[in-house]
């Protein structure tokens, strides 16, 4: 269901204005124009604009911008997280969920280990492996609570974790 703004009140946020998760596949979608572009104009973060490229499915376009961004800021977990994601929207889903278990060991005990393990998580559903989907969306839904996360993580989590678990049960 779509609200006035052009986002759809049950779609988990999807971490930038205008883009929210659609809750069956599990991906990002513009759900407002207007307010992503906005936010694009008002934003400094190269990061950014990497998001709104991969979630438009311009993988190339997100790898040339990333690869500028990543030369200034090598170790931006965000940024090296996407690098994985542009393998994921460019199809090569082996070796972009190969990225996310590196990432996934580096951020082992951090704050930024729900993250790697959400990504992952989506990366596998859309390569449908869904039941090692359903086991990254646990681990991450378990330790967004454990740290009390935002709330609208915890959404996106659980959301995810519901998705694929439903989608094992009809496979089975």
């Amino acid at each position: 269901m779509r609200d006035d703004q052009g986002g759809t009140t049950e779609w988990p946020d999807g971490g930038f204005p205008g883009i929210r998760i659609n809750p069956a596949s599990l991906l990002p979608e513009i759900t407002s124009e207007e307010a992503c572009a906005a936010a694009l104009e008002a934003s400094t973060d190269p990061a950014d604009r990497v998001l709104v490229l991969l979630v438009e499915g311009h993988a190339g376009d997100a790898a040339e911008l990333l690869a500028e961004a990543r030369y200034k800021d090598p170790e931006s977990f965000r940024l090296r997280a996407y690098e994985a994601d542009v393998l994921r929207v460019a199809h090569r889903y082996d070796r972009a969920i190969e990225l996310f278990r590196q990432l996934l060991g580096e951020a082992h005990g951090t704050a930024n280990e729900a993250l790697a393990h959400q990504y992952l998580g989506r990366t596998q559903f859309v390569a449908g492996n869904i039941g090692a989907a359903v086991e990254s969306f646990a681990r991450a839904l378990d330790l967004r609570v454990a740290q009390s996360a935002d709330a609208a993580l915890i959404f996106s989590s659980t959301v995810a974790l519901q998705r694929a678990r439903d989608v094992l049960e009809l496979a089975s």
